[in-house]
């Protein structure tokens, strides 16, 4: 089972990562995303939460990581369907045909319904998630909450009886948010790790992002994520892992960590990322001799290259 877990990023084009990640200087010909997908086996679409991707697009990114047969892409389904409630016909028509090269070409493994800590499981909620499960039948779907509330019996039931996967996840602590979980509610498992913060007051996770963002899991944390992942993924199709924490490549960082950790990849990172995160990455292979920065702390924790 362990080759069906997969573990990459929640998206790739960062411009602070061209000096944190990729190599410098750049060959020619190099795309960010084709890199990526000699480390990793997923990465998430998170550009279709603000807009849909052309199908000329999707079409170049499938060629892409081409090299890569286990691979697959995940997407964020677009916040004006999630967070507006707009279901207007030709805009989810405009979504759909800008993935169907993905999903024909058998690189898209599942749509993500990502739903703010305001969305709770009330009866309205309910039908609206139901509502958005059918206007996206074609494609498997998982959701993402933030509120305890959908850990309720009922809630959780509908999951199953939609066939909607959930996506476990693991954000900062306030009042009534989601805590760590490991439930299966369809054929495919999905854990997001958002990083933490210890921001007092706030009242959802967008608050506190840029502390999430640049928050680097340690690996007794990582081990406790492992825990959870293998038990999804001895029941699950497939699985997906993604890190959100993208600051100074964090997100790279700990999920080539995890994927390690999982036994799903050999332990190989991106030299440019191994100079700055040398403890995090003892042990793993890297593409060329390591180079010294002057301040390597600072450039870990920054998000900025040091020069």
């Amino acid at each position: 089972m362990a080759s069906l877990i997969r573990c990459g990023t929640a998206g790739w084009s960062y411009p602070h990562w061209n000096t944190a990640v990729y190599p410098k200087p750049k060959p020619r010909g190099f795309h960010p995303l084709e890199y990526l997908s000699r480390y990793f086996d997923t990465l998430e679409i998170n550009s279709t939460f603000y807009r849909p991707v052309r199908p000329e697009i999707s079409r170049l990114w499938a060629a892409m990581v081409a090299s890569n047969p286990q691979f697959r892409f995940t997407a964020k389904l677009a916040r004006r369907f999630t967070h507006e409630r707009e279901l207007e016909t030709r805009e989810v028509g405009a979504f759909k045909d800008g993935l169907w090269p993905l999903w024909k070409a058998g690189r898209l493994g599942c749509l993500l319904m990502q739903f703010p800590w305001s969305f709770r499981y009330t009866v309205e909620n309910r039908e609206f998630f139901i509502r958005l499960r059918r206007t996206f039948h074609e494609f498997p779907l998982v959701a993402e909450m933030r509120h305890e509330s959908w850990m309720r019996e009922e809630a959780l039931g509908t999951f199953i009886d939609y066939r909607v996967g959930f996506c476990n996840i693991d954000q900062p602590r306030f009042e009534k948010s989601m805590p760590p979980t490991a439930f299966l509610t369809s054929a495919i498992g999905y854990v997001r790790l958002h990083g933490r913060t210890d921001a007092p007051g706030a009242a959802e996770m967008e608050g506190a992002a840029s502390a999430c963002n640049n928050y680097l899991y340690s690996e007794k944390e990582l081990a406790e994520w492992e825990v959870r992942i293998r038990s999804i993924g001895a029941l699950a199709d497939s699985t997906y892992v993604i890190t959100t924490n993208d600051a100074s490549g964090k997100a790279v960082v700990n999920a080539l960590q995890l994927q390690t950790m999982l036994g799903t990849r050999a332990a190989k990172a991106p030299h440019e990322l191994m100079r700055r995160h040398r403890a995090a990455l003892a042990g793993f292979a890297n593409s060329g001799p390591l180079q010294d920065t002057l301040f390597p702390d600072l450039a870990a924790s920054s998000g900025r290259a040091v020069a």
